[in-house]
């Protein structure tokens, strides 16, 4: 069984390098199967590559679908930081 969200990205600058990054640390973490999808594309939401390929871009919703122990914890922690301006100033 497995769990998806809809999410939208808040980040001003979208999932770039640096954000995207800390993302796919949090989806390997998390010890589920995540995969990330924005409109047809759908990758594993642990590749950084596959994460920038999707060319997430503030405000665009994407799906996170997560599969194994865990799930909805694993959703809400990865929607919590998708929700979160990582662009920010510091």
């Amino acid at each position: 069984m497995s769990s998806t969200r809809t999410v939208t990205v808040a980040s001003s600058q979208g999932l770039h390098a640096r954000p995207a990054k800390l993302f796919v640390e949090a989806a390997q973490a998390s010890g589920a199967q995540v995969t990330i999808a924005k409109g047809e594309k759908s990758v594993n939401a642990a590749s950084i590559l596959g994460v920038l390929s999707l060319g997430v871009e503030k405000d665009d919703q994407v799906l996170l679908t997560a599969e194994g122990e865990n799930e909805e914890q694993t959703l809400d922690s990865l929607e919590q930081f998708l929700t979160t301006d990582h662009d920010g100033a510091s």
